[in-house]
């Protein structure tokens, strides 16, 4: 197999961008601004460049399947939700951005949302989607690890959630062949947790 539409070859140069957003925390819009960058745009136009077509990294609308399980499996995580309002570690640590006004904290929460498409696209879309066209659960595994890597700093509990998670969004993913549907759930999610923490 060759570098032109090498899913391994795309997997390990894409690696590297995690460190990029990792370390690069200068406020919420900033840090927004770079998780686009470093994880939808060079990620992508180094697969376009490699062959791959946007549509085989989950840049499409996908199956409605996928977003069905999305809305199941929000409504089940509601209780995981208040249950994380009683960790004081997790409490203290969100929202992770401050906020002077509802519609200050409204305004930051789209800035969540530019993160979490990012996350989404980079990890379930480039990491995963390539990969599992040759096998999907080493594919789910692959992305999931460094998924999981990168909570590493957050409230201890999110490791184990983290890869937990990173295993059911990859699924509804592959499911939906689009990482939409994982964006709206961890988005969602995310937010419904934030108002909990912010507002309770």
């Amino acid at each position: 197999m060759g570098i032109r539409r090498n899913p391994y070859i795309l997997y390990t140069l894409s690696l590297p961008f995690i460190l990029a957003v990792r370390y690069s925390w200068r406020g919420i819009f900033l840090w927004a601004l770079y998780n686009v960058l470093f994880l939808i745009a060079v990620p992508f136009a180094l697969a376009l460049f490699l062959g791959f077509r946007p549509t085989e990294l989950g840049f499409k609308l996908g199956n409605g399947r996928g977003y069905r399980w999305a809305l199941v499996l929000l409504i089940a995580t509601i209780p995981l939700s208040l249950y994380g309002t009683t960790v004081p570690s997790m409490k203290d640590y969100y929202p992770i951005f401050s906020f002077s006004s509802p519609l200050d904290f409204a305004i930051k929460e789209l800035a969540m949302g530019a993160i979490m498409l990012a996350n989404e696209a980079f990890y379930r879309g480039v990491l995963l989607m390539p990969l599992a066209e040759k096998n999907r659960w080493p594919a789910i595994l692959a992305q999931d690890v460094p998924y999981t890597l990168a909570h590493i700093g957050k409230p201890g509990i999110e490791i184990p959630y983290a890869f937990v998670a990173g295993i059911v969004f990859s699924w509804l993913d592959l499911e939906s062949e689009s990482f939409l549907p994982s964006f709206l759930l961890h988005w969602l999610g995310s937010a419904f947790f934030d108002v909990l923490c912010a507002f309770m």
